[in-house]
């Protein structure tokens, strides 16, 4: 397959410890029909955008066909869904299938013994298995096993830009640092908001804008290096602290609109769909949100591109941040025939037919299937494209602690409101190296 998809998957297991086998029995896939059950999902398909439709649709289609099954639903807004999760966590209920993420999450939960593999229905359907990108399923393994049934493919970075604005205001796609400051400038002058921000939950400018500005300042192995804290490498280290300082800039140009800390991204993608910012820096999955809202005229004056380069960056400027992103995981308390009921649930949701119509829906997916694009917008099919002719870069809060990742999350708040690159950096690397070490000393 192609090189981008290759790469992404490969660095969230650079942390894994992917040795050994499963010893688990196959499931069988026959005893479907004889399940009864009553099992809990917990989900964050909670939108109008096409993907959570589509999600939707098929949790329904699920229980009309196995009715010996009560699935009990939990319906969790996005941008609470990891909190609420982890709290649930720390006490020790876990639901019996629920969205998980790839990389650190998954690992930390696996260590935690809070999620059960899912070796069994993985191989009960060799076809539905072999037919994952390359790396996918070791994406959500933690010590030889597979903890979650890949949903999407995510990347984070891609700078949208209203064609039509770049044109009234003579501006071209900008490629350099100095490019991007230009067009800010010039926008900021003209009336226009630069670049469209909904940072309320602290994730977006983390996962969709510093990742990549980041990786371009410090490099991808500098990176992995400060996350495992070998090396002597250290997120006090002056490269990050550049890093974080290029991200002040943005901050310091106006590149954003007032109140950027109270909306959320669904908002700030519907603000950049209806003309109100020239740009957004947003995921690959803004498009299934933009194929449900946005007018076709909206759609039509969309265009995608990379972050600018870094002047003197280590980092490859042909690259987006990515991950392959959520998957369902099975929960630690689903034994017998709750077990049996919540493998039938994950292959629905994760399955073949699932990974088309995700597709279809215009969400990225981390599975083998050709792109008929007269199914989806546009836009989508440029994103497509334009993903698959680039190599991926680590998401931090993929590849970071979760206290470090939240650390980080708060910081670049700070930081876009003035705040010291050197304390940022400072409290980064205190909230990574003491849960990095906490989840160490857990494992057996």
């Amino acid at each position: 397959m192609k090189r981008t998809v290759t790469a992404v998957v490969a660095l969230t297991v650079l942390l894994a410890v992917s040795t050994g086998c499963s010893i688990l029995k196959s499931w069988d896939a026959n005893k479907a029909g004889n399940i009864r059950a009553t099992i809990s999902l917990w989900h964050n398909f909670t939108g109008d955008d096409l993907r959570a439709q589509t999600m939707r649709a098929i949790i329904q289609e699920f229980e009309e066909a196995h009715p010996k099954i009560k699935v009990q639903v939990r319906e969790i807004a996005p941008d609470e869904y990891r909190k609420r999760l982890k709290e649930s966590a720390e006490t020790g209920h876990m639901p019996d299938v629920f969205v998980l993420w790839s990389g650190a999450m998954t690992r930390e939960y696996a260590a935690a013994s809070l999620i059960q593999p899912i070796d069994e229905l993985v191989d009960a359907y060799p076809e539905w298995r072999d037919g994952f990108l390359p790396n996918s399923l070791e994406a959500f393994k933690d010590r030889g096993l597979v903890y979650g049934a890949p949903m999407g493919l995510s990347p984070t970075s891609i700078l949208y830009y209203n064609k039509r604005i770049f044109e009234e205001n003579r501006l071209s796609v900008p490629k350099t640092w100095s490019e991007l400051l230009y067009v800010i400038d010039k926008l900021n002058r003209n009336g226009i908001t630069p670049v469209a921000l909904g940072n309320k939950a602290g994730w977006p400018a983390q996962s969709s804008i510093f990742s990549s500005l980041a990786d371009r300042v410090t490099g991808t192995e500098w990176l992995m290096y400060a996350v495992r804290q070998e090396g002597g490498v250290r997120f006090t280290d002056p490269t990050f602290i550049e890093a974080l300082n290029y991200m002040k800039q943005l901050g310091e140009a106006g590149a954003f609109q007032a109140g950027y800390q109270l909306i959320d991204n669904v908002e700030m993608e519907l603000m950049f769909a209806r003309g109100e910012a020239a740009m957004m820096i947003d995921g690959g999955w803004a498009l299934t949100n933009l194929a449900a809202n946005a007018t076709q005229e909206a759609m039509n004056e969309m265009g995608a591109a990379l972050l600018p380069a870094i002047p003197g960056g280590k980092g490859d400027p042909n690259t987006l941040a990515g991950a392959v992103g959520s998957g369902m995981a099975l929960g630690k308390s689903a034994t017998g025939a709750k077990k049996d009921a919540a493998f039938e649930l994950i292959y629905a949701m994760s399955g073949p037919e699932a990974q088309q119509r995700t597709l279809e829906s215009n969400q990225l997916v981390s599975y083998k299937i050709e792109l008929d694009k007269s199914k989806v917008s546009p836009i989508f099919a440029e994103v497509y494209d334009l993903v698959n002719s680039v190599s991926l870069t680590p998401v931090y809060d993929g590849v970071l602690t979760t206290e470090g990742a939240e650390a980080l999350n708060d910081g670049l708040q700070e930081l876009l409101e003035g705040g010291d690159p050197k304390q940022i950096a400072a409290s980064i690397q205190e909230a990574h190296a003491k849960a990095l070490g906490q989840l160490l000393g857990s494992m057996p």
